[in-house]
């Protein structure tokens, strides 16, 4: 017999940690290998962990509801057949797995703290060099600093013990300090505040996904410096050229001809000829991506999901606008996998959907921009001729990264996707 560890998952790029949301199984359930053994959601999608091994389940180290680092152990197996390998407690093989080393080198297994521990002891200004952990060779473990929180008392730098005993404001005069000095990503995206709650308020749990959403809304805000730029276009040709066709593609095709479609294969076009745009920031050097994968952000009633349209410059309109519609149908249905959420280069997103006219999006870490189409509406407008006619007319609004990105450039990107859009006809462009 052997103890083997399922650890937390990388469901999707840039995604650093995952809320167990419902477990599939229970200690002394037996099962196979590939065999569900739990959801968990994330800001990107909501997907199975299936099991690596065939076997017994021996322990759930993470409870529903609790969010957990990539590589962190979210249960362990108990199988058979391992070639007389021995049983290696779970807190003495999660060390190997830790690669955060604090500078006490002396004080061994202690000193080496796993990313859950080092994130909880930075929302609770806790110095973990007060801390005695009960993991192997004293290591201090996720569910020491719990049972510390829960006690009411915690250690902070230059005093034994700092008590609980205190009000909400106070508390996060404590946290802020030690929040500070770290890296934004570190930054939490809940803290505590007090909130007086009179009769007849209600009181809404966060969900894990929402607290993910949080979480990476507020590193990419923190991070990026966001720049904004509007543009408006005149999209009567394109409203026009679509609409003749709608019914007709829809019957011969099966899926919706959108007007998104014809946005999403403008952007890819323009985003081939300006590869500036289609950019991430590495700290050290700029990565100007060589595909272009559009991310497209789809709602649910309680979350958001930015599934991948991969090599969108190589696809028809028509072939964009099946993607869209496979995309949608996935998440709605919570079937989207974890590979449909990954590679995006550039974020695409249909705000006009309910309605908006202008809005700011807040960039899809770690992609240096995003685009909002808003809604077309019709509106007078004065031509070159000095006539007012009434146009079908739609803003283009776009947040850029300041780090990676330069307004001149984004506004020749803007005017070539609206010279796309406003060139959109039945003479000029085909669906197929």
């Amino acid at each position: 017999m052997a103890i083997e560890q399922i650890k937390m998952p990388q469901l999707g790029e840039s995604v650093t940690e995952g809320t167990i949301s419902k477990w599939l199984v229970s200690v002394g359930d037996k099962v196979n290998k590939y065999d569900p053994l739990a959801e968990v959601m994330t800001d990107k999608v909501n997907a199975e962990v299936p099991s690596s091994f065939t076997g017994v389940i021996k322990e759930l180290i993470a409870g529903e509801g609790d969010t957990l680092a990539v590589g962190e152990i979210i249960c362990t197996i108990e199988i058979e057949g391992s070639n007389g390998a021995e049983a290696i407690p779970v807190e003495q093989k999660s060390v190997a797995t830790e690669s955060v080393a604090a500078p006490q080198a002396d004080q061994g297994n202690k000193a080496r703290y796993s990313p859950a521990v080092l994130k909880i002891s930075q929302e609770h200004g806790i110095d973990l060099t007060q801390v005695s952990g009960t993991g192997a060779g004293g290591r201090i473990t996720r569910k020491d600093l719990l049972k510390l929180i829960e006690s009411g008392t915690i250690p902070v730098a230059g005093s034994k013990v700092e008590e609980l005993q205190q009000p909400a404001a106070a508390k996060q005069e404590v946290v802020q300090p030690a929040a500070a000095s770290q890296p934004a990503a570190a930054v939490s995206a809940a803290p505590t505040v007090n909130i007086p709650v009179a009769a007849g308020d209600i009181e809404i749990p966060v969900t894990g996904i929402r607290k993910a959403i949080a979480s990476n809304m507020l590193r990419s805000k923190h991070e990026a410096p966001h720049a904004w730029t509007m543009m408006e276009v005149d999209a009567t040709n394109l409203v026009e050229y679509r609409n003749a066709l709608k019914d007709e593609f829809k019957k011969k095709e099966g899926f919706n001809l959108t007007f998104f479609a014809f946005f999403v294969k403008a952007v890819a076009q323009a985003l081939k000829e300006f590869p500036q745009i289609n950019s991430m920031w590495a700290g050290d050097k700029i990565i100007q991506k060589k595909d272009i994968n559009l991310s497209i952000a789809v709602a649910t009633d309680d979350a958001l999901f930015v599934p991948v349209i991969k090599n969108a410059d190589e696809k028809t309109v028509k072939g964009i606008a099946r993607e869209i519609s496979e995309l949608a149908v996935k998440v709605r249905t919570g079937k989207l996998r974890s590979e449909d959420m990954q590679g995006g280069t550039f974020t695409v997103n249909n705000t006009g959907s309910f309605g908006s006219v202008q809005s700011m999006g807040i960039i899809n870490y770690p992609q240096a921009a995003i685009l909002q189409v808003e809604s077309i509406v019709k509106r007078p407008v004065v031509m070159n001729n000095g006539m007012i006619a009434v146009r079908d007319m739609v803003n283009l609004c776009m947040s850029l990264d300041h780090r990676v990105l330069d307004g001149l450039i984004c506004g020749r990107f803007l005017a070539r996707v609206k010279e796309i859009i406003e060139n959109t006809s039945k003479a000029t462009t085909s669906i197929y």
